[in-house]
């Protein structure tokens, strides 16, 4: 770091479970850390920097004393319905004008400057850009590390599908309510539900009262709302919480970082913010994107599920020695007026993977390689649109396929679904069984959750850790109802940075389906892959129904031709030369995803599953293809 920045020279004092009250009377734990001299709070002023968390304030207490020690006043706050804050807890949904409430609240304190910052991971991201859509006065500048931008085309929902992550999510969130912690036989019912998950979910859709979630005042209400309101109109969509894409127009104009990962649950969002509001805002906005999937741990590994970028990955001891100093950097030059270096920063800094050995490394991991680099815009100005074609027998290429290209077909199970192997996925996860061996249990309960997929990337091969695998374990490429196509091995390295769109020629027996698509780049045999690595880079979704929209549901006749294009979420990535570029085709990646029953019934309230018969066309007039933003070398 280079230039003015704060230093750890004061003591702390905290002032627990403040009580600032919202416009609804409702008031809210929080806790405030203050510079202080021989156990003294100073008067300041300070500038002010903001979390708020459903994930228990007290975790953060060594966040605050860090940044007390260097001149801020910094403040936790369980947000509505958790923990020690008042109010029932419906997800996201009042976290728009309860940043504001606080914010404004902050500013009038005779501790503050009255310049407020925010900043966050996740449920914590998303909590700063839903205030910013209030305009409160006194916001100032803004770190939203992982978080949404419009939750119904991604994060919540995608392609019109869910992300059963968020029904994860309440299930294993549900026993640290405040209820359930003050209600052993509650806590004990929910408990069991967070370890029975699995079956669960097997066991979609949900009606009311199916699930121990009942037992709660709001966790089932709010699951079952986002399993069923897929449409934009659903009033869900015009909160200001939960689509920031609709307020771009009276959203804070505040100096903004949009920082993320390339396997993180929030990829697409990351870049679509910093996009929008880059557009939209008369002051700075930054984007950080590296290799790493979501939490606020991962911006320090060098790896992302299996796979491994090298040393130059984290952020500590490369971008700045540590993820606290490189935002001390930012929030010293717009809260403070420091000339701390920052104003230096490249609006854009990525990691472009790829360009590894790709051979097994010392930690079992594959070595797939990147580098960072800087650029101003983002996607970079030079990327251009290539389209690769579908062909028939597997192909994919630089031409569309003749008028004899033909068509691909595969029967479409709802009850046997593809499993997700790897994924840009968070929060998926199932509690462990209590131990019985243990003295005393471990708390919170949390800590005993894992991951139902491994985020980050690996090879698509099924694996005994893998929800719905069965032996033999083979890739997903070997199903009957997944389609793989491949590029012949490549002359040079093509470096694609930038938006993925599969855009497909479809027909089906059923009068609703998904398509999925997933992006990979195809190893080629190594002595430690035999087989080659076919390492998931990006992937996504698209409910046929939604194809033409989120304001309505077209359903489709049985083998009428029509046109899908399936958002994946974007990437930065060098298949190197002799690789292959490969796309797989299907119509489930569960449990990332729910699945489509194929019926055409209201979504989330199907009564029946039917199996469809679904076609991709490849044909000259139909010709189905992946669109990739390329960088020239």
């Amino acid at each position: 770091m280079s230039g003015q920045h704060s230093q750890p020279e004061f003591e702390v004092v905290i002032q627990r479970n403040r009580r600032v009250i919202m416009r609804d009377g409702v008031t809210l734990a929080t806790d405030v850390y203050l510079p202080a001299r021989d156990g003294v709070a100073l008067d300041g002023p300070w500038p002010t920097l903001l979390t708020r968390t459903p994930y228990d304030k007290l975790g953060f207490a060594a966040d605050g004393e860090w940044w007390a020690s260097r001149g801020y006043a910094r403040v936790m706050q369980d947000v509505r319905g958790r923990f020690a804050s008042e109010g029932d807890f419906y997800l996201l949904k009042n976290e728009a004008e309860d940043g504001y409430d606080t914010i404004e609240w902050l500013a009038e304190q005779p501790w503050s400057t009255g310049k407020v910052g925010t900043v966050g991971t996740s449920y914590m991201g998303w909590v700063q850009s839903a205030a910013a859509t209030q305009n409160p006065p006194h916001l100032s500048a803004m770190w939203v590390n992982q978080g949404a931008f419009n939750g119904l085309t991604s994060s919540l929902r995608q392609g019109g599908a869910l992300e059963l992550r968020w029904l994860a999510w309440a299930f294993w969130n549900a026993p640290v309510s405040p209820e359930a912690i003050g209600d052993p036989a509650l806590y004990a019912a929910l408990d069991q539900a967070a370890v029975d998950l699995r079956g669960y979910l097997n066991r979609l859709p949900w009606r009311e009262g199916d699930t121990p979630l009942a037992l709660t005042q709001d966790y089932e209400r709010w699951a079952i709302d986002l399993l069923t309101l897929g449409r934009e109109d659903d009033w869900l969509w015009q909160l200001p919480s939960m689509n920031f894409e609709r307020f771009i127009g009276q959203t804070a104009d505040v100096p903004s970082v949009y920082s993320g990962g390339w396997y993180d649950s929030y990829t697409r969002a990351t870049t679509e913010s910093f996009m929008a509001f880059s557009e939209a805002m008369s002051t700075p906005q930054y984007l950080l994107m590296g290799p790493w999937t979501h939490g606020e741990v991962t911006l320090d590994r060098t790896w992302s599920g299996d796979v491994d970028f090298g040393p130059t990955a984290p952020t500590s001891g490369n971008l700045a020695p540590s993820i606290s100093d490189l935002r001390l950097q930012f929030f010293d030059h717009t809260l403070k007026g420091l000339d701390s270096g920052w104003a230096a920063m490249p609006p854009v800094k990525m990691f472009v993977m790829g360009g590894g050995s790709g051979r097994r490394i010392a930690t079992g991991r594959m070595d797939h390689g990147g580098e960072w680099r800087d650029e101003s815009v983002w996607p970079p100005a030079r990327a251009q649109p290539v389209e690769w074609f579908l062909q028939p027998g597997g192909g994919l290429a630089s031409e569309a396929a003749g008028e004899d290209g033909g068509s691909s077909s595969y029967h479409f199970d709802p009850k046997n679904p593809v499993p997700a192997i790897s994924a840009n996925v968070s929060s998926l996860r199932e509690y462990a069984p209590e131990d019985p061996t243990l003295k005393s249990q471990i708390w919170p309960p949390t800590q005993r959750s894992r991951e139902l997929i491994l985020p980050g990337g690996a090879d698509q091969r099924t694996r005994p850790d893998v929800m719905g695998a069965e032996p033999p374990y083979l890739p997903t490429a070997s199903r009957s109802d997944v389609l793989s196509f491949r590029t012949e091995p490549l002359a040079e390295d093509v470096e694609v940075s930038g938006p993925v769109t599969v855009h497909l020629f479809v027909s089906t027996s059923a009068p609703d389906t998904d398509f999925t698509a997933a992006l990979l780049d195809c190893y080629p045999p190594n002595p430690d892959y035999p087989e080659g690595y076919h390492l998931r880079i990006t992937d996504s979704i698209k409910r046929l129904r939604f194809r033409n929209g989120y304001d309505r549901e077209d359903l489709v006749s049985p083998g009428d031709v029509v046109e899908v294009s399936i958002e994946l979420y974007p990437t930065s990535n060098v298949f190197k030369a002799g690789h292959r570029i490969g796309v797989e085709i299907s119509s489930s990646n569960y449990p990332r995803f729910d699945v489509n029953p194929n019926t055409g019934e209201p979504i989330g309230r199907h009564t029946h599953t039917r199996t469809a018969l679904n076609t991709v066309h490849h044909s000259a007039d139909r010709a189905s293809r992946v669109e990739l933003s390329v960088v020239p070398a």
